[in-house]
């Protein structure tokens, strides 16, 4: 197998990180939440993961936006303004001397309960706030190998896909599925049976020069995957948001996925069938302007 997508190096310095709990530092050994907190009890919360490059926190306001519209459709009050945030963000960073090459997973949840049960009349503390971040460099591989599995991505009457919940049950069984499989991530279809994402990454094919990806209607709102679809349109690559199908997939000259912490992936394998051939031009050039396009943001 070629790796997942979320392979990275190992760091010997991330053994004594500093994480923040509502703004106090602890060792990592000794970070820890009640038993009693929504989101262990129940995935009560929302989350964000953020990459720190040369010193930038890339693409905060986004992160951020995506975060309190998450916490407001829950009807959570997260009790930190966007300005306390981050300055919650900056000291963790500070505590650990982070100035590049880390990548920061942000969790707030609903709080700790007073009894075992989801109604949130039951919280009795403010909400849990909870950052750790770590040296993370992504492994170098040549390409992913994808498994088309049955867990579909839901409607957004059962729970949607667009909320960046703490409750990812769905995703780890189709994680687990495509594992089984012996392949590095799920390909998940939505309700209809056309391509929706994958269980932790957004999809992308390219047909005859064309970048597709799903509808958006039933994945998450990625911000890379909107960088990227802003840079085919900055750059003269026609990028289309449709319907399609695995024939069109397997048909693809190239596949690639996208996420936060290791950006463009190229994908060489789905459910057997080879992927892209010899080159994928347009994935190469597309993790180019990616990279450009980070390394703009870190300058402000």
């Amino acid at each position: 197998m070629a790796g997942g997508t979320h392979d990275y190096l190992d760091d010997p310095r991330n053994g004594t990180i500093r994480i923040s709990i509502n703004g106090e530092m602890f060792p990592r050994d000794e970070a820890k939440v009640s038993v009693f907190d929504s989101g262990f009890m129940l995935g009560d919360g929302v989350w964000e993961g953020i990459r720190l490059h040369r010193g930038r926190l890339l693409f905060l306001e986004a992160h951020l936006d995506r975060l309190y519209e998450g916490a407001k459709a829950i009807d959570m009050d997260i009790g930190l303004s966007r300005e306390e945030m981050r300055a919650r963000l900056q000291a963790v960073l500070d505590a650990n001397a982070m100035d590049t090459d880390v990548h920061i997973r942000l969790m707030v949840t609903r709080g700790v309960k007073s009894t075992p049960y989801q109604h949130p009349r039951v919280t009795i503390t403010p909400p849990t706030v909870v950052i750790i971040p770590e040296f993370k460099v992504a492994a170098a591989g040549a390409g992913l190998r994808l498994a088309t599995v049955h867990v579909r991505r839901g409607a957004p009457d059962v729970q949607d896909p667009r909320l960046n919940s703490h409750s990812k049950l769905n995703c780890i069984l189709a994680c687990i599925q495509a594992d089984k499989a012996g392949a590095d991530e799920a390909l998940m279809l939505d309700p209809h049976g056309f391509v929706a994402t994958c269980n932790s990454t957004h999809f992308f094919i390219v047909r005859k020069g064309e970048v597709w990806t799903s509808s958006g209607r039933y994945c998450l709102a990625g911000i890379t995957r909107a960088n990227v679809l802003a840079l085919c349109r900055d750059n003269g690559i026609v990028a289309l948001e449709k319907d399609f199908s695995l024939i069109d997939v397997y048909g693809a000259d190239e596949a690639f996925v996208t996420g936060t912490f290791a950006g463009l992936i190229p994908v060489n394998d789905i459910d057997g069938r080879n992927i892209g051939g010899e080159g994928c031009p347009v994935t190469a050039r597309l993790q180019g302007l990616y990279r450009a396009l980070c390394d703009r943001e870190a300058q402000g």
